[in-house]
């Protein structure tokens, strides 16, 4: 498929529908490993799919529980990781990347010949130097990363709607990682998947966190309340020019015809100022996004991440910099703005 002058390849459920990818998989168990971030998402839309689900998870944990009123049940389709591992012959590994590195020596155990290991962030094999995790040579090792959170996953999925995802065959030792690897994503509820490699993956995926998915938009929409605030404005204002107007009004409009179309059907006024100001704002940030890049690259980015996120005060670190984030007053005006919008009528709560 050709994407603004580049061909790449693509997959759609169009050349490979749902059938197709339940009769790929028809002999095998997929067994979802954790139930935090991307595993319900995954696990939830495989089995509504009507693939053959199981889910690993510790257990007294709080994804167990969660696991539970999902409906996944004790001794049938719910067991302690190193059982699900052992009979899964399609190994999901959705741990977080500190998570997988903890239970590798477990998961290791049971990739017998044959198996499958299925990964959604490319972090652990890319960085194998750092997390140890080195999958056997007698397994195929592939990668299906939806673009966006389990909870978007699961809810694009009940509307009826896909995420787009990327894929990736590291091993194909069996000759079938393709028609694997493409089964798992239909299964997962995948709008399109484009093909990527393990390592591409993880350095798109740790810049972009950081960058215009996360970092990079909170920095900006912290930069301009700030100065708005500065001169004089209410919070309310700041608030719904900086973030509001953003998220509720013109973000819809890219995705649904992208930017140009987005500034054609603005004021004259707004158009001409985001055509001044837009390149400006490109040379400011790109010497940042440069910087990012490299760090992911080298690895020095991976390993604050795996230091961090191993600490056993990671969790009360990370709820104090979140409460840092949820207490300012930026956060404060939006979750008020929030709760002024008006109900949608006949709204559809899933």
């Amino acid at each position: 498929m050709n994407f603004g002058g580049v061909t790449e390849n693509v997959v759609t459920r169009k050349e490979f529908p749902l059938e197709k990818a339940l009769k790929t998989l028809k002999n095998e168990t997929i067994a979802v490993i954790g139930y935090g971030i991307q595993g319900p998402g995954q696990a939830l839309n495989l089995r509504d799919n009507g693939f053959n689900v199981i889910v690993g998870q510790r257990d007294n944990s709080k994804s167990q529980e969660r696991a539970l009123r999902d409906g996944w049940k004790t001794g049938e389709t719910l067991f302690s990781i190193e059982e699900a591992c052992m009979r899964g012959t399609v190994i999901l590994y959705l741990l977080s990347d500190a998570g997988q590195i903890e239970v590798w020596p477990v998961l290791k155990k049971h990739l017998t010949k044959g198996k499958t290991l299925c990964f959604s962030h490319g972090f652990a094999v890319t960085y194998s130097e750092r997390s140890g995790i080195i999958p056997p040579s007698d397994i195929d090792v592939v990668l299906v990363a939806p673009k966006g959170s389990g909870t978007s996953l699961r809810r694009m999925f009940l509307e009826n709607r896909g995420l787009n995802s990327s894929y990736a065959i590291h091993k194909n030792v069996s000759g079938k990682a393709f028609e694997t690897v493409v089964s798992l994503g239909v299964g997962v509820g995948s709008g399109y998947l484009f093909e990527t490699t393990f390592e591409k993956e993880v350095y798109s995926d740790l810049t972009g966190e950081r960058g215009t998915l996360m970092g990079a938009i909170q920095g900006i929409f912290a930069a301009q309340y700030q100065v708005l605030r500065e001169n004089g404005h209410s919070p309310s204002e700041a608030f719904n020019e900086t973030v509001e107007e953003l998220t509720q009004s013109l973000m819809p409009l890219v995705a649904e015809n992208g930017m140009d179309w987005m500034y054609a059907n603005c004021s004259t006024t707004a158009q001409r100022g985001a055509l001044d100001w837009w390149k400006k704002f490109k040379d400011a940030s790109l010497p940042v996004f440069k910087e990012l890049y490299e760090e992911v690259k080298t690895g020095r980015e991976a390993q604050l991440s795996i230091n961090s996120n191993s600490a056993p005060d990671y969790r009360e670190k990370l709820d104090i910099e979140l409460n840092e984030l949820r207490k300012s007053e930026m956060w404060q005006t939006g979750e008020v703005v929030r709760s002024l919008r008006p109900e949608r009528e006949n709204k559809k709560i899933c």
